[in-house]
């Protein structure tokens, strides 16, 4: 109609109501984009916190250390839809330890006092993070071990196991490298990260 009516007052005439339209449309069409922006975050940000509390779920069922273990690289790698899960742990034992340790399945693996630290800063300098997502570097062979080659990011979780204790590490390893991306959110990963941390105290103890 607006259109209709532009050209009936010919080329020589500026309708203002007409432009003004135009823009109204304009800046609907922007509000319309943004309100589907906003829904579609919304959702996902429920479905990410649906996962979140399911993975912890699965987590919290196992009744003894090794099949918590096996249920990480299982029910909860499924859930979390990674390809790899690995739970590190420093130690100070010597090598016969670490091999009975290592015994407990593919999803542990432990290293010298220190590694935690120099894994999560990576090549970054600063305030060291709890959580760190990025792409894979240098050292992730000696947390995925044969799987390295395959895996493009990774979510890296800080754990805190308590006074008099050293600290472990949960990788989280995707083979898409834009799935962990230094942009994105980090609060369900601290939580599940926070509530990893407490039942392996209870393992620990």
């Amino acid at each position: 109609l607006i259109a209709a009516n532009e050209e009936a007052m010919g080329a020589n005439i500026v309708d203002l109501r007409g432009i003004a339209m135009q823009r109204l449309e304009a800046r609907l069409d922007r509000l319309e984009d943004t309100h589907r922006s906003v829904i579609a975050a919304a959702y996902e940000n429920l479905a990410g916190t649906n996962q979140i509390h399911r993975a912890i779920l699965a987590m919290l069922d196992p009744t003894d250390f090794e099949d918590f273990l096996k249920n990480l690289g299982g029910e909860v790698l499924q859930i979390l839809r990674v390809d790899a899960v690995r739970l590190v742990l420093e130690s100070e034992i010597g090598t016969e330890g670490e091999t009975a340790v290592e015994r407990l399945g593919d999803v542990l693996s432990v290293h010298p006092r220190g590694f935690v630290d120099v894994y999560m800063a990576g090549t970054r300098t600063g305030a060291a993070r709890s959580v760190v997502l990025r792409q894979t570097g240098a050292l992730s062979e000696a947390v995925y071990g044969p799987d390295a080659a395959e895996i493009g990011s990774e979510a890296v979780l800080l754990l805190n196991f308590g006074p008099g204790r050293l600290p472990g590490m949960l990788a989280l390893g995707a083979a898409d490298p834009h799935q962990f991306r230094p942009n994105q959110g980090t609060d369900l990963l601290s939580f599940l990260g926070g509530v990893f941390e407490r039942a392996m105290r209870r393992w620990l103890s």
